[in-house]
């Protein structure tokens, strides 16, 4: 027996998938699809979340560059550039150093991506049956979970 696949809800192996209380044996499965569920109030969240995230990261730079644009356009109606550019350097520094901390920010919203934004069912046919093996809305487990099933049944038809 070979197992593809093994989390705390599914298990794919060459003999069976077990999803959702069911136990398919893999012999008796002759069709595997997917397709697009409706989405749940967790995905809209999601999607909802990671919007008000890029709008969070992309505001302080376009609030700096309109306050260095005002900063430049002062200095030279008033001639003063040493001030400016004090201000200038003082706000690159700054920038400079906070820079590593954007790593948080986008690892939320890389993640974000990861799960996806919709909710994603697993099919089989069985016994003549269409039956719904898994609905979530985590993209990347979904298509590990996906891809495992077809290489169950795929083995199975090389033997």
């Amino acid at each position: 027996m070979v197992l593809y696949y093994r989390d705390d809800a599914v298990q794919v192996t060459s003999d069976s998938i077990r999803a959702s209380g069911q136990i398919i044996p893999i012999d008796e499965v002759t069709y595997v699809w997917h397709q697009k569920g409706r989405t749940t109030l967790a995905v809209r969240g999601r999607v909802l979340g990671r919007g008000v995230l890029v709008l969070l990261l992309s505001l302080p730079p376009l609030v700096g560059l309109v306050c260095v644009l005002s900063l430049v356009w002062s200095a030279q109606d008033r001639g003063e550039w040493m001030p400016a550019l004090i201000v200038l350097v003082a706000c690159v520094v700054i920038a400079l150093a906070l820079t590593p901390f954007l790593e948080i920010p986008l690892s939320w919203l890389d993640r974000s991506y990861e799960r996806g934004s919709r909710v994603h069912e697993l099919w089989v046919q069985y016994r003549g049956q269409e039956v719904l093996l898994l609905r979530t809305p985590d993209a990347l487990r979904f298509g590990q979970i996906y891809r495992a099933v077809q290489r169950a049944v795929e083995q199975l038809g090389d033997q």
